[in-house]
């Protein structure tokens, strides 16, 4: 199995998209609550089976990286969605290119 990142990243990062949804006063929070606790209760002991630990540590991980997406994908969506009709200039200027010029004289262009 490849190496997982360290318990105390994986906590830190999931508080700090709590943080970026919830704003300041994500500590008050159930979520931030049950992620405190859940991360208390799967610290390593010399009792535990490693399996569940890493079980944990994976769905942490995977946590961790839904809250991310979903942040990022909101941030594209909010970026490229709801402008209604756009001209192909803009269109081509979003996507990074600029739409073909006539050289000199074909005489239908003003």
């Amino acid at each position: 199995m490849a190496s997982l990142s360290s318990p105390l990243r994986v906590c830190r990062g999931i508080l700090k998209e709590l943080r970026i949804i919830q704003g300041p006063g994500f500590k008050q929070s159930l979520a931030y609550n049950y992620v405190i606790d859940q991360f208390r209760k799967n610290k390593v002991t010399g009792e535990r089976y490693c399996r569940a630990q890493q079980e944990a540590h994976h769905a942490s991980l995977t946590y961790l990286c839904l809250l991310t997406s979903t942040r990022n994908h909101l941030a594209l969506h909010n970026l490229y969605h709801g402008k209604g009709e756009r001209s192909p200039e803009e269109v081509a200027g979003l996507v990074g290119l600029r739409l073909p010029t006539q050289p000199g004289g074909k005489g239908w262009e003003k």
